[in-house]
């Protein structure tokens, strides 16, 4: 089926893109196309193409299926930040000590 799918995307050469199935069918014809390439275009989905590898990778998939891998769930929180609650407590003087902080 290979050297068919080849054969219908040379055939398909010039053809204005994108287009859909009917389009190709169309151009198809007017290239005098055999009954064989014109069997595989009226088996694609009815939608519009972008090119004619497009068409080609819809009629033989050789691009392999690569698995979305799915996203793991969040991890449970450990804690506290370090420090405690002084982590998120702005201070109004930089580099002041605050009280109640670690021992240095």
């Amino acid at each position: 089926m290979s050297g068919r799918v080849a054969q219908l995307q040379v055939l398909l050469e010039g053809v204005p893109l994108p287009a859909a199935k009917q389009e190709l069918i169309q151009h198809a014809r007017r290239e005098r196309a055999g009954p064989a390439e014109l069997a595989l275009l009226e088996a694609l989905p009815d939608r519009a193409y972008e090119s004619i590898d497009e068409v080609g990778e819809t009629l033989q998939p050789v691009q392999p299926i690569t698995p979305v891998p799915q996203p793991k769930p969040p991890r449970p929180e450990s804690g506290l930040p370090p420090s405690g609650d002084a982590y998120t407590d702005p201070s109004p003087e930089p580099g002041r000590v605050r009280e109640g902080g670690p021992a240095g």
